[in-house]
């Protein structure tokens, strides 16, 4: 009952993690291509409202005209649209979600003793060191090589550089210490925790004392905003990045490949790349060769990480005793009557033969199971299935 309750947590946490992630990431890439579609305005009356950029748009039968302030307007208006708590709910229903999946069962998810061999309960320390000490060297970064002022182009390049070094350390580091699916989806909440801390830590904050300043009547720094744009523009650029580590764990070949973590770098650029195309087509730039670009790094992931060929019919048969053997110790135990995963039974000759093809994709070629090698299958017992399956799959 334990386990068919907690397959519901992690399928109801799922579904609340994907909508306040649409509406985080809508809501970002709407204020962003608001912001980048944003013209001077020749209106002298928004110019002495302190205008500093306008834009008109025309949606579901309807025009919407938006107009962005020089650090405020002269008269704040008493009610404010705040933008932070579509943020805070995709990280917290995100957390939750890795704690039902990979915390509770660490043994399983977090530990896989060819990768690194330590205890459940250190893995899930390591892994919340993770998060925290990614965002602490981000935020440091910004502040000390970037000094958090957006505008400044060579601090803002020094910064991103920087960003970029540590990512590619980190997802090598993860890939080290984690099995594949558990680095890359530690990975991608890495970068999440990023967003969302800097959305809490910069962005709301800063936000609330220009708010404060104007309501005494005071002049607000200027700076705030500049470090909310600046990481705003950050959150925007590892938006995809973040995308393309959380769904990897659907690809087992790119997870498991020995050189996962080289993959994983090349998608997260393909992703920052095809977000910026994006950012610049906003401003109506086009930067068309980032497409063949973005086309050849995907290409190299997938050759990067292929799987070995399948092996050919062989003249020394195996039985089908040798495969039932194999399977029931190393498979069924979760795929059975009482535990039948992705709804595939092998506690049965029928089973096994029906399933034949299922098992040579998922243990001979790509490899991804037992999950984690759970039930420690050897080598010579994956080259015997694929064997057995490539003289006919037959009893």
């Amino acid at each position: 009952m334990t386990a068919y309750l907690l397959d519901w947590a992690a399928f109801l946490l799922r579904w609340l993690h994907v909508i306040t992630g649409i509406a985080w990431i809508g809501t970002s890439f709407h204020f962003v291509l608001t912001d980048n579609r944003l013209y001077k305005p020749t209106d002298r009356a928004l110019v002495d409202q302190g205008v500093d950029g306008e834009s008109w748009a025309v949606h579901g039968g309807g025009f919407y005209h938006f107009s962005k302030y020089y650090v405020a307007p002269k008269a704040l208006p008493e009610t404010l649209h705040w933008s932070y708590w579509e943020s805070y709910s995709t990280w917290a229903s995100g957390f939750a979600l890795l704690t039902v999946l990979y915390f509770f069962n660490a043994s399983t998810f977090l530990v896989d003793p060819r990768v690194f061999d330590w205890s459940p309960a250190a893995a899930i320390v390591g892994a919340l060191a993770y998060l925290v000490v990614g965002w602490v060297v981000y935020d440091g970064l910004c502040r000390l090589v970037g000094r958090d002022k957006a505008g400044d182009v060579g601090g803002d390049l020094k910064v991103g550089l920087c960003v970029f070094v540590y990512v590619c350390v980190a997802a090598w580091v993860a890939c080290h210490l984690f099995p594949g699916r558990a680095a890359f989806l530690l990975t991608g909440a890495m970068l999440a925790t990023w967003m969302s801390a800097n959305v809490a830590m910069v962005i709301i904050p800063g936000q609330r004392k220009v708010v404060a300043a104007l309501r005494a009547g005071a002049k607000p720094d200027p700076n705030h905003g500049r470090r909310g744009k600046q990481r705003s523009v950050h959150n925007t650029y590892v938006t995809l990045p973040v995308i393309v580590a959380m769904i990897s764990n659907h690809a087992g070949p790119l997870v498991q490949s020995r050189w996962n973590w080289i993959a994983l770098i090349l998608l997260m650029i393909a992703g920052a790349l095809i977000r910026f195309f994006f950012v610049m087509r906003h401003k109506h730039v086009s930067h068309w060769e980032i497409v063949p670009v973005v086309l050849v790094l995907v290409g190299l992931v997938v050759w990067l990480v292929a799987p070995a060929p399948a092996p050919t019919a062989a003249t020394t048969p195996v039985s089908f005793a040798q495969v039932k053997a194999i399977v029931d110790t190393r498979c069924v135990m979760c795929h059975n009557a009482q535990l039948a995963n992705k709804d595939v039974r092998l506690d049965s000759d029928d089973a096994i033969v029906g399933h034949a093809k299922d098992i040579e994709q998922q243990a001979v070629v790509l490899r991804a199971m037992p999950f984690n090698n759970a039930t420690q299958i050897t080598e010579a017992e994956r080259q015997a299935l694929g064997r057995w399956v490539a003289n006919g799959g037959r009893r």
